[in-house]
């Protein structure tokens, strides 16, 4: 029965990487839904000022490139200052390892008694950790990090230029693929159902509920797009005049 529980436990997923997939997951609907209303805000506008399609094709162009390096090279800046942040906690801890373990170790046990164990428990438990591996208990359960999965800057730009494109895209095509008569029309329609997906999912994710988050997003996309299309209107026919 214990070898089948330990099995059990070393083959299901652990919390913490489960809950930073979801944070991942949540992030890159963020970042679709961000494409979708950054880019939809710019065809928009500029179909309120034009119903040429070579306007829209170099603006959507534009806006795909810029917002998707933009969102790249943001993540990138903050990731490389978590990473860092990260390595020197770990070296850190490393040295005090080093140069005081006994004080360490009474670090550990009071951790543990602070959970409420007892302090011949906590002292038990805290020997056990530290034997199989000190410095990544105390990275654990001192500071919450684990030091073979430290954020990496490159997967994280990557990532986030990929769901800006995924989310930009589609008012992209809607626009630029729809007749002029409908093109304003349709790419609304586009936008308003992809933000209530988005919407849904990034609840779903965050495990809240649903409602008002979906009608939140959609609201604050369907604000953004009226607006846009009245400036690029006024400026349209400000310019023809």
């Amino acid at each position: 029965m214990t070898d089948q529980s330990t099995a059990h436990e070393r083959d299901e997923p652990h919390a913490d990487a489960l809950g930073g997939r979801l944070n991942w997951l949540r992030a890159g609907v963020l970042g679709a839904n961000d494409g979708i209303v950054s880019v939809a805000a710019v065809l928009v506008g500029v179909a309120g000022a034009t119903t040429n399609t070579g306007p829209l094709l170099t603006a959507g162009v534009a806006a795909l490139a810029g917002g998707a390096i933009s969102m790249a090279l943001g993540e990138y800046v903050s990731v490389s200052s978590q990473r860092d942040s990260e390595q020197a906690l770990i070296a850190k801890e490393r040295e005090e390892l080093r140069t005081d373990p006994d004080g360490e170790f009474e670090e550990l046990v009071g951790l543990w008694q602070a959970r409420g164990l007892e302090e011949p428990t906590a002292r038990q438990v805290a020997k056990e950790l530290t034997s199989r591996d000190a410095l990544r208990a105390h990275l654990s359960e001192e500071l919450g990090i684990d030091e073979n999965d430290v954020s990496n800057p490159w997967h994280a730009a990557l990532a986030s230029a990929v769901a800006f494109l995924s989310g930009g895209i589609l008012p992209f095509l809607a626009i630029l693929l729809t007749p002029e008569p409908a093109r304003v029309i349709v790419a609304v329609i586009v936008v308003l159902i992809a933000l209530a997906i988005t919407g849904a999912l990034g609840a779903r994710l965050g495990r809240a509920a649903i409602l008002r988050p979906t009608v939140r997003v959609v609201v604050g996309g369907a604000i953004a797009l009226a607006v846009t299309y009245l400036l690029g209107a006024l400026l349209g026919t400000t310019g023809a005049a």
